[in-house]
C-alpha cells in the first residue's frame, strides 16, 4: 500500500478527513506521531495492533496504545480522574499512589524495567548505576534499592557482577595489543556506561537464575 491508499482508508473507513499522503509520509519518516485516534484507524488500515505499530512499547501512552484501551478505560481501572490521569500521559511520568501503581501495572502487563521508565527515573537510575560502576558499588546499593523494588541480595550480586564487568573491560582495553591508549579505555568505558540501564536489566534477570 502507498501512502495514498493509506490516506484514503484512513479518511473513508474511519472519518478522519484531514490526513493526506504527505501526513503519513511524516508518520513513516518519524517526522510527527499519530495520535491515540489516528494510530487507532492506521492500524485497521494496515491489518494489524496498534501494538505492532508502536513495536517496543517505551512510554505510558504506547503502554496503553499497545493494549488497545482508551484513557478513560485506565482512569477508571486504577481510580484516577481522566483529566489528572492525561496529565500524567501527557508529561510522561507516572505519579499514582503505591496501589493506584500496582492497578495500573496489572492492567498494563508491565515488567519492572517498564515500570521504572513510566515512572519517570530512568535518568536517575542510570546516573546512580555509572556512580557504582566507577567507584564503590556498594555505596549504591541502598538508593539504587529504595527506587527499584528489587531483592536486596539480588541487587548486591547484580551490581557486583556488573561492577567486575566494567572494570575486567577497562582492564582488557588497556592491555590489548601490548597497551591501549588511555583514550581508547575511555571510550570503552563510555560505551559501557551508555547502555548501563539495559545492562542493569540484563545482569538482574542473570542473576535471578
Amino acid at each position: 500500500m502507498g501512502p495514498e491508499h493509506v490516506a484514503y482508508g484512513m479518511r473513508a473507513s474511519y472519518g478522519l478527513s484531514y490526513v493526506t499522503p504527505d501526513l503519513v509520509i511524516a508518520w513513516e519518516r518519524g517526522l510527527t506521531a499519530p495520535s491515540g485516534p489516528e494510530l487507532t484507524a492506521l492500524a485497521g488500515v494496515l491489518w494489524c495492533s496498534a501494538g505492532e505499530l508502536i513495536g517496543r512499547p517505551r512510554t505510558l501512552r504506547e503502554h496503553r496504545l499497545a493494549r488497545g484501551l482508551a484513557p478513560e478505560d485506565v482512569a477508571r481501572a486504577v481510580g484516577l480522574e481522566l483529566l489528572v490521569y492525561l496529565r500524567m500521559e501527557e508529561s510522561d511520568q507516572w505519579r499514582g499512589t503505591e496501589r493506584q501503581s500496582a492497578a495500573l501495572a496489572d492492567l498494563l502487563d508491565l515488567s519492572l524495567p517498564d515500570f521504572v521508565s513510566i515512572m519517570g527515573r530512568d535518568a536517575k537510575l542510570a546516573e546512580l548505576l555509572r556512580g557504582a560502576m566507577t567507584t564503590r558499588w556498594q555505596a549504591y546499593v541502598r538508593p539504587i534499592g529504595k527506587m527499584v523494588p528489587l531483592d536486596r541480595r539480588l541487587l548486591e550480586d547484580s551490581l557486583q557482577e556488573l561492577h567486575e564487568d566494567y572494570q575486567a573491560q577497562m582492564v582488557a582495553t588497556l592491555t590489548w595489543g601490548g597497551g591501549a591508549s588511555a583514550v581508547e579505555a575511555g571510550e570503552a568505558g563510555r560505551d559501557f556506561l551508555d547502555q548501563i540501564i539495559s545492562r542493569f536489566w540484563a545482569m538482574v534477570e542473570r542473576s535471578a537464575y
